[in-house]
């Protein structure tokens, strides 16, 4: 019987690749199935559309009787364009969306059909709780959970095959009030944020009322066959090929990287974009990345709540439009080893309700010390709080990554250029540690004179390290692929809202003993340079040297989630989160308990896909080929050729032999060592285990002599379809 690798090889001659032709412009598609506030203008009263807008930009809450009318507006809407179907779209601590679909219809008592849609259906559902992660809120008797309707992000329509859903971004809570999803938290910090940042640009410009965070993020993917990922085990069940040996050719031509696109990958990126343009995703960007058969895709900014949505939805939607090409995408961190992983860099500003990028040098010095200002407290706040941004990228998918092929290493540290670099250095130096002019000191930063050397100080920028500033903005580059942004955002939301917290608290003190404004905040910030110089960095991240720099100054290098996470539930951490109102200390450690557990389960699962693709594949391949070996060499001394004559065959057959022994061997290891560990109660101590006595001592090794194993035996027998057919899409 066939392989399913050389099945899947045949059927590669008969793919149709079916490339769209252009439909028109994209502005005409942009956003048709989404509630915005121009069609939601269309569909509501005026009384309605103005409590919906006041909802959104002041966060006022929606009186019954308005949501109503707004659930009526929707469903008028949805139904016009044939959606028969609701469901309150939400992002539980799985890693994926989630939805459950209830139809418009319904029976009056006496019989007769209607289709009806009120405000409790728009505003409030109920999914079973104990059914998702929760980290012991919750017990499985106790299943009462609260999706609730996120009036900041617009309603949308998702077509699938002929059917349409209309779906309602919402929060998941526990019915006791605890936040079990990634966006809840994400709205707090973003508001946490907003009030801090709002006091500190009062003390240069009082018409500021309101500071946006703004997300734009990048997603990175892999585009490989379904037939042959279906044909590993370990992409189907892990996302990543758990064994496979390096091809002749990777990455090392370096001619993949903005190289022209592949014609199917080319007709599955205008088919999700088409997809994508239509929920309002504003991708602008697609290019090749540097691995074969990597890619990446980038929106246009957006604000962090609704960039979140985007991308998850973005995430949906390729999946659903790969499965039409025949294609899969691999969102996994490190799908296969020794070329580039991918990452989801992610681009973070704050902007002002007057329209003022807090993270782009101004034309003034009056701007200047305000740009100086945010940025200064954000490599305060990263300092401060390295753990917990270490902890917020934490993943077993993203532990393959950090640190290899051009990823950023598990060290977190900040690169701000030459340029910046100076101004800082400038500012530390003061004579005497004293500002007695308020004018000198503001004028000698004026940055508007170093604007174009800015520019290009950045435009090269460092792409070794984890938290780069890239001309108005961060890039927090150390972000997963198959991450939720939320994560990562919601910390560095929440660092950069108790650091300015505790700025304006010193600075107001410095005032009150009778120091001008702009010497208080100039004192401040220069404490703050000092305090936090450490964690800057201009090399090169990927270097020895720098993990022993790093180790100097006392900067931390854990590259393992099990240990990373434990900044979740450190006392400081409970004081910040609590202190800020984004987690209370429950919610905390419940996070603390789902991220050990996604660990033990997902390495485990990777355990067991080792152990059975070495039981069932590779061995099986591996003595095939051996017992044919031996035959031959067998024949060959039966009719008297000397040893000479079959010496690389014996050669051949003893190595094959010694690799099959060891895999055994630590298979068996690997299984028993599983089994302890799994008799252990404590969440942290059962990860670190699983993490340090199973996948460290274990995965490597297996993988290695399977390999080699891939390396020696006959093509025809090996199973698994290479890494040769894996990456180089035709």
């Amino acid at each position: 019987m066939q392989s399913l690798r050389l099945t899947a090889l045949e059927g590669l001659t008969g793919v149709d690749v079916k490339t769209k032709a252009d439909n028109g412009k994209i502005t005409d598609a942009f956003g048709i199935n989404v509630f915005s506030a121009k069609t939601s203008r269309e569909f509501l009263s005026d009384e309605a559309y103005k409590s919906l807008m006041n909802s959104i930009k002041a966060g006022s809450k929606i009186e019954r009787k308005m949501a109503d009318q707004i659930a009526s507006g929707l469903k008028a809407w949805a139904m016009k364009k044939g959606v028969t179907h609701y469901t309150h779209w939400f992002q539980p601590l799985t890693g994926t969306t989630a939805e459950k679909h209830d139809s418009f219809f319904t029976l009056k008592g006496d019989g007769t059909a209607i289709e009806t849609f009120d405000g409790d259906a728009l505003v409030q559902q109920e999914p079973d709780a104990s059914s998702f992660p929760n980290g012991g809120i919750r017990a499985t008797f106790e299943a009462r959970g609260y999706t609730a309707w996120d009036p900041s992000s617009p309603p949308f329509i998702i077509d699938q095959g002929a059917g349409k859903t209309l779906c309602i971004p919402t929060i998941f809570v526990a019915y006791t009030g605890e936040s079990l999803d990634y966006k809840a938290p994400l709205l707090k910090a973003t508001a946490a944020l907003d009030k801090a940042a709002v006091e500190v640009c009062n003390y240069f410009d009082k018409n500021v009322t309101k500071v946006t965070t703004t997300l734009g993020w990048e997603q990175e993917y892999f585009l490989v066959d379904e037939g042959l990922a279906n044909a590993r085990p370990d992409l189907v069940m892990c996302g990543r090929t758990v064994v496979g040996h390096a091809p002749a050719k990777g990455q090392q031509l370096e001619d993949h990287y903005f190289g022209a696109i592949p014609e199917r990958a080319y007709a599955f990126m205008r088919d999700f974009e088409e997809e994508s343009y239509k929920l309002g995703i504003p991708l602008r960007t697609r290019h090749n990345e540097v691995a074969p058969a990597q890619f990446e895709c980038a929106p246009i900014f957006e604000e962090v709540n609704i960039a979140v949505d985007h991308n998850s939805l973005l995430m949906d939607v390729m999946n659903k439009v790969a499965k039409r090409h025949k294609l899969r995408v691999l969102f996994h961190e490190k799908p296969f080893a020794g070329i580039n992983g991918s990452g989801k860099h992610n681009n973070w500003s704050l902007a002002t309700d007057t329209g003022v990028n807090l993270l782009a040098p101004g034309k003034t010095p009056k701007t200047n010390l305000m740009f100086l200002t945010f940025f200064v407290n954000a490599i305060k706040a990263v300092h401060d709080n390295a753990d917990l941004l270490r902890a917020s990228i934490a993943s077993p998918s993203n532990d393959f990554r950090l640190g290899a092929n051009e990823a950023p290493p598990a060290i977190i540290s900040v690169f701000c250029g030459k340029y910046l670099s100076e101004v800082l250095q400038e500012v530390k130096t003061r004579v005497n540690n004293k500002f007695d002019e308020q004018d000198e000191a503001i004028l000698k930063l004026d940055l508007h004179r170093h604007i174009p050397e800015l520019l290009l100080d950045n435009t090269d920028r460092n792409r070794t390290s984890p938290f780069a500033f890239t001309g108005n903005k961060f890039e927090f580059r150390a972000v997963g692929s198959s991450a939720n942004c939320s994560s990562a955002m919601t910390v560095l939301n929440t660092i950069m809202a108790n650091t300015l917290q505790n700025f304006k608290v010193e600075v107001d003190a410095l005032i009150e003993k009778g120091e001008k404004k702009e010497i208080a905040i100039m004192q401040t910030l220069r404490k703050y340079i000092v305090d936090s110089e450490r964690i800057l960095f201009e090399g090169d991240g990927y270097s020895e040297e720098w993990e022993k720099e790093a180790e100097k100054r006392g900067l931390e290098n854990i590259k393992t989630t099990p240990r990373a996470l434990d900044a979740f539930v450190t006392p400081k951490a409970t004081a910040l989160f609590v202190g800020t109102g984004v987690y209370n200390e429950k919610e905390l450690h419940a996070r603390h308990e789902i991220l050990l557990e996604d660990y033990v389960k997902k390495v485990q699962i990777e355990a067991r896909v080792i152990g059975e693709i070495a039981t069932n594949n590779i061995l099986p391949s591996a003595v095939k080929y051996l017992n044919e070996l031996l035959v031959n060499i067998k024949g060959l001394k039966e009719i008297g050729f000397p040893e000479s004559a079959y010496k690389a065959q014996v050669q051949i057959a003893n190595k094959i032999s010694e690799h099959i022994n060891v895999i055994s061997e630590n298979v068996q290891a690997m299984i028993e060592a599983r089994k302890t560990a799994n008799k252990l109660s404590d969440s942290r101590q059962k990860a670190i285990d699983y993490c340090e006595k199973i996948k460290q001592p274990y995965f490597d090794v297996i993988r290695y002599h399977a390999d080699k194993l891939e390396f020696l035996v006959d093509d025809k027998i090996w199973g698994l379809p290479k890494y040769r057919e894996l990456l180089f899409l035709r």
